[in-house]
């Protein structure tokens, strides 16, 4: 009886040892198994940026209206007729055609030479038509109800439905039987929400700004 006792005494120790080594052995080899998937021989690492400079997106910046014309010696010829205007600007306003004199709803710009005419923004092209008075015209719809329209053209380079760019040559400056003796001029005139705004208030001014 006595054996029997000492016997278990010894052999219980003993298992127990072989059990922690064998779960001590264990998580060695699985830690050094997880450091190996963790750390991958051969890594290359990447030095350059993953998105190229050129192909980072840009915001959308909102463009500032520009003069319908480049040539720096273009003149204005006759103003926009203003109510709350000064005397002076309010007589070079006004147009006089077959014994009627009418407020000039536009700006018209003068040149001795003909002059290239420019899309005051990117817009559509929604009309393209020839009036006995106003001679060839252009008008073009912008976003935010904004339309532009370039009267008195000699030539016009654009096409109903055409998609036009800021700066973009639209037509080229001409006469016209309204307003005759400024000879070779363009007249210009601004929309704004149906309402017909001073051109030379608009230049430089983003839509959102317009009054």
């Amino acid at each position: 009886m006595k054996k029997r006792l000492k016997l278990k005494s010894f052999v219980m120790p003993s298992l127990y040892l072989v059990a922690v080594f064998t779960l001590v052995l264990s998580i060695f080899f699985v830690t050094k198994n997880l450091e190996k998937e963790e750390q991958p021989e051969n890594l290359e690492y990447v030095s350059e940026e993953i998105i190229p400079q050129e192909d980072i997106p840009v915001v959308n910046v909102e463009s500032t209206i520009i003069r319908p014309y480049s040539d720096t010696s273009v003149k204005v010829a006759k103003y926009f007729y203003d109510y709350q205007g000064d005397q002076e600007k309010q007589k070079n306003s006004i147009i006089y055609h077959e014994n009627t004199y009418m407020q000039n709803s536009g700006v018209d710009y003068q040149l001795d030479t003909t002059f290239d005419v420019l899309a005051v923004l990117d817009g559509t092209v929604v009309e393209v038509k020839e009036d006995e008075l106003l001679g060839k015209i252009v008008q073009i719809r912008h976003d935010n109800e904004l339309i532009s329209v370039y009267q008195s053209l000699s030539e016009v380079n654009v096409k109903k439905d055409d998609k036009v760019k800021q700066g973009q040559v639209i037509g080229k400056s001409g006469t016209c039987e309204l307003g005759k003796e400024l000879n070779n001029h363009l007249h210009f005139e601004l929309y704004h929400n149906g309402q017909v705004i001073d051109p030379e208030t608009s230049f430089d001014k983003k839509i959102s700004e317009l009054q």
